[in-house]
């Protein structure tokens, strides 16, 4: 397929000048040929991409109608972890910048969240505001503020000493969520997560539709949104700035390339989308805790993004699918496998099975295919393209 942009040639001949235009033109087919760079950062520069994604999008909006919803409840949640788990991918898959403080933010958008829409009469500190879109960029927009603040430090440190400093973010983090008890109801009792309302539509009342069901929609809206955002800026300059930092940043800054300012750019935005995450994950349970902002939530996005695929938005959504829906396969082991049990007073139990998987995964991908669930789409894809030729 090409897309030959608008060119407009000039040649002198003696005393004649001569101008011609020609306008752009689509044409499908030859995948793989390229001869126009707009062409080649285009969204979609293939039709069948373009229809895969549609029909992609069609069955999920469809899947509502016809799955349960204790499945439709594992999915929804998947969908604002994959929101997460593209945020992390932005800063270190993109940008090169590991971090291990993801949880932080998260913790920093939940009880954001909690406390804009919390009852301003209640036992906790709230503000009353029940519109969706407002206390959720707002826990957004507070993430994204405390990443700006600790983003300077990302231009004086990377590698291992980068990833110790942001650690340290989530035992700050939680002392600070476990003090704040007006804020967050203190540790082991926590307090009522955001409830998620359109006008005076409450998403988690049963109606026509089941609680799980609209909260499935809503979630799936807000992931596309969100994926097609980050698509977009890893496409335009700023993502290219991103990628030159990640590949040599020492390069980078030769060439031109404003290292403080792009890794402030990075952190900032993976904050914004840890933030949004963080005030839509408890919708559906309702409550949350302090104590759940910990370490193991980090790895959790870490492993996300590389059981999906470091620097792919796509890859980041299928890692976080994957391990929403872990704690479900594991529950149906014991049918296929009856030495594993259901009860967690015997061993071997699918509780221990569930965390085996979750370290098997990371070890697996990491030595397999280091390019994650992505790399092994790409290999599929590859191969169709180029069969029944093996180049």
């Amino acid at each position: 397929m090409t897309t030959p942009t608008d060119e407009k040639t000039t040649s002198f001949s003696g005393h004649q000048l001569e101008e011609t235009t020609r306008r752009p033109r689509r044409i499908w087919g030859r995948p793989g040929l390229v001869t126009a760079y707009a062409q080649d950062m285009a969204f979609f520069d293939t039709r069948a991409k373009l229809v895969a994604v549609c029909a992609l999008v069609a069955i999920a909006a469809l899947m509502p109608l016809q799955l349960e919803d204790d499945i439709l409840k594992l999915l929804a949640t998947g969908f604002v972890l994959a929101i997460g788990a593209i945020g992390l991918n932005l800063v270190t898959g993109y940008a090169g910048q590991v971090s291990l403080g993801h949880a932080f933010f998260v913790g920093v958008g939940a009880v954001t969240a909690a406390v804009l829409n919390g009852d301003p009469d209640g036992r906790r500190l709230g503000y009353g505001i029940t519109f969706l879109p407002a206390w959720m960029l707002g826990a957004g927009l507070v993430a994204a503020v405390c990443g700006a603040i600790v983003a300077p430090l990302a231009t004086r440190l990377r590698g291992l000493y980068l990833a110790i400093v942001t650690l340290g973010l989530v035992f700050i983090g939680q002392y600070i969520f476990a003090e704040w008890r007006e804020g967050t109801g203190g540790r082991g009792v926590g307090r009522d997560a955001a409830v998620p309302t359109l006008g005076d539509v409450d998403l988690t009342v049963n109606g026509a539709y089941t609680e799980e069901q609209k909260l499935y929609w809503l979630m799936l809206v807000i992931l596309v949104i969100f994926a097609v955002l980050a698509r977009n800026l890893v496409r335009s300059k700023v993502g290219r700035a991103f990628a030159a930092v990640r590949d040599r940043d020492i390069a980078a800054g030769v060439m031109g390339v404003q290292l403080g300012r792009y890794k402030l750019l990075a952190f900032t935005i993976s904050s914004f989308y840890a933030g949004v995450c963080g005030s839509l994950l408890y919708a559906a349970d309702g409550h949350f805790s302090p104590d759940e902002f910990n370490l193991g939530m980090s790895v959790l996005f870490i492993a996300m993004i590389l059981i999906g695929g470091a620097g792919t938005i796509s890859g980041s959504i299928m890692g976080a699918m994957l391990l929403a829906l872990l704690p479900r396969i594991a529950s149906e082991l014991p049918g296929f496998f009856p030495f594993i049990s259901d009860r967690s007073t015997e061993h071997p139990n699918i509780f221990e099975v569930e965390t085996a998987l979750y370290g098997v995964l990371i070890i697996a991908f990491l030595l397999f295919e280091p390019r994650g669930l992505y790399g092994i789409w790409h290999r599929i894809r590859t191969y169709w393209k180029s069969f029944p030729f093996s180049y």
